[in-house]
């Protein structure tokens, strides 16, 4: 059993590093954000479809459940698009450092949808966010639109991860991946073909930019996507929480060794990125204490 957990310990940290890869990935493919999502997507949307096949999973869902998916399939595909941008004319480690402002948003959001209360203390987390973002900011002018569209994929992030922890209360995790992919794919599809960008042209990359396609659709989307859900059965969410936040870290370091020059940034930087991925860990400790509370005051009120 002990060995098993360690197994899925380490399993845990490989996709985290997987989804700092996708960063790296994003700035190695020479392609724009807009084609490179759609290939993304519907490279993903394949591979799953595969897996669908295999394990005999049931593709059915509800006409209910084809409208949510649409919707947040739109989302997701924005999402991304807005986070390789960011890739594109900024950096890697600007573009992740301002996606770990996704707590911040979520504990905006999450009220809204899930109809709680505002709390003083995460107000207060998102002040502090607010703060360690103009400080990268201020000091990091050259990247400012990098910042302000990795601010918007981290919203989008945000708002489809709040959705989806609606959805999962009544569909299961791989359908709704399945069709918010595929919706997605669509999506983008729609919109190159309306701007003109599907020419005879557009499906001739290069070799090498296939081969960082196959990889970002494969591994850091649909295994990514499918083995998270695996290690869920065996580590608690606080400890997959506090793993995540390994992320943005991982992915600099990863970038410092393979673009060199081009991710060294102004001290100012580092000071801004401490101050909120630690707000970020320690609001995820909080959260998760009190989740655990509530859970122990639940098992001793059904005791008695």
């Amino acid at each position: 059993m002990q060995k098993n957990k360690f197994k899925n310990y380490l399993l845990l940290h490989l996709i985290v590093f997987i989804w700092g890869f996708t960063a790296i990935l994003g700035a190695l493919i020479s392609i724009e954000a807009i084609p490179l999502v759609f290939f993304r997507m519907l490279l993903a949307v394949i591979f799953i479809f595969f897996f669908f096949l295999i394990q005999k999973k049931p593709f059915f869902i509800n006409k209910k459940g084809l409208v949510k998916f649409l919707i947040t399939g739109i989302i997701i595909a924005l999402h991304w698009i807005f986070f390789f941008k960011a890739i594109k004319v900024s950096n890697v480690s600007v573009a992740l450092v301002t996606m770990s402002t996704g707590a911040f948003f979520t504990s905006i959001l999450e009220p809204v949808f899930f109809r709680r209360r505002l709390k003083l203390i995460e107000i207060f987390f998102g002040v502090v966010v607010i703060l360690g973002l103009y400080i990268i900011f201020n000091f990091e002018s050259s990247y400012r639109l990098g910042i302000i569209y990795a601010l918007i994929s981290s919203f989008l992030s945000s708002l489809f991860a709040v959705l989806n922890g609606l959805f999962i209360k009544e569909y299961d995790e791989n359908r709704i991946s399945f069709y918010q992919l595929l919706f997605g794919t669509l999506f983008v599809f729609a919109f190159l073909i309306l701007s003109g960008k599907i020419t005879s042209d557009f499906f001739m990359l290069s070799k090498i930019d296939w081969f960082y396609l196959f990889i970002l659709s494969s591994v850091c989307t649909a295994y990514a996507f499918i083995a998270s859900v695996k290690i869920m059965k065996y580590i608690s969410p606080y400890t997959v929480m506090l793993t995540i936040n390994l992320e943005p870290i991982y992915a600099i370091i990863l970038a410092l060794f393979i673009f060199g020059d081009k991710e060294k940034m102004h001290p100012e930087f580092y000071f801004g990125t401490f101050i909120v991925l630690s707000v970020v860990l320690f609001n995820g400790v909080l959260k998760n204490k009190e989740a655990f509370k509530q859970k122990i005051k639940q098992k001793l009120t059904s005791k008695k």
